[in-house]
């Protein structure tokens, strides 16, 4: 699989949002027209991911994922508010290439299994939201980054493997939106534990953090929010992607 640079778009009530460590969201604009943006600049892949959907116990917002698919050039992955079989082949239907699974990995046993033997292995990604303990080491949480499950990260990993999940998405709570660099110490421990691609998420404050995930981290691919949203010190909102030859030199 080659390399990959991947807008992160989070969503609130139809709109796009940014948060700092899953908190003061601020909103950034329309879906619809940043994947217009996003199909200018030639981006490979996109994730979606709706913040309040499964603390709200909503389903997905079908008529916006179909919205999305309508005008996106690029595969795109949706996460949010997804905890049945049925909600995974409509989103699928609406147009969404894969289906990012959260919550529902851990409060339903073998569900990413089930998933994955339905639908195939490839298009299941288990997104873990990862917290560091304050004695050291880390857990993932779920319900937007609000409840501990005591899970560890690397054995958690290893089980959402087993179960069939064709790849991880990671994000570290702490760096969210912070724009500090990725937590690498994190990002090594469970690339060096799956064998299963690995994207990155959580602190991308430049070019070269994104890089440094993949050829230092092991990452497949790094994610980014802020990063592609923001412009200068005062965080101005403006799209961007770096160029097809800024992206080749980041793995060379």
């Amino acid at each position: 699989m080659n390399n990959r640079i991947i807008p992160c778009l989070l969503l609130r009530n139809n709109g796009l949002v940014k948060t700092i460590r899953f908190k003061d969201s601020v909103y950034i604009g329309d879906p619809i027209n940043a994947v217009r943006i996003f199909n200018e600049k030639e981006v490979d892949e996109l994730i979606f991911l709706d913040i309040d959907a499964t603390r709200e116990k909503r389903e997905p917002s079908f008529s916006l994922i179909k919205k999305i698919a309508e005008e996106c050039f690029m595969p795109f992955s949706y996460g949010g508010g997804i905890s049945t079989l049925q909600q995974i082949e409509d989103i699928i239907k609406s147009g969404a290439e894969k289906i990012i699974i959260n919550t529902q990995a851990v409060v339903k046993k073998d569900f990413i299994k089930e998933a994955a033997v339905r639908f195939g292995g490839s298009t299941i990604v288990v997104s873990m939201d990862i917290k560091k303990k304050l004695i050291g080491g880390y857990m993932v949480h779920i319900n937007g980054g609000r409840q501990n499950t005591g899970k560890n990260p690397v054995e958690f990993a290893k089980e959402m493997e087993e179960q069939g999940a064709g790849e991880l998405f990671i994000n570290a709570i702490e760096r969210d939106g912070t724009m500090e660099g990725y937590d690498m110490e994190l990002i090594k421990s469970v690339t060096k534990t799956v064998s299963i691609p690995v994207i990155a998420c959580g602190g991308a404050g430049n070019l070269n953090d994104l890089g440094q995930a993949v050829r230092e981290g092991g990452a497949s691919a790094a994610a980014a929010g802020s990063l592609f949203v923001f412009h200068g010190k005062r965080k101005a909102v403006l799209i961007t992607y770096p160029s097809y030859k800024e992206i080749s030199d980041l793995f060379n």
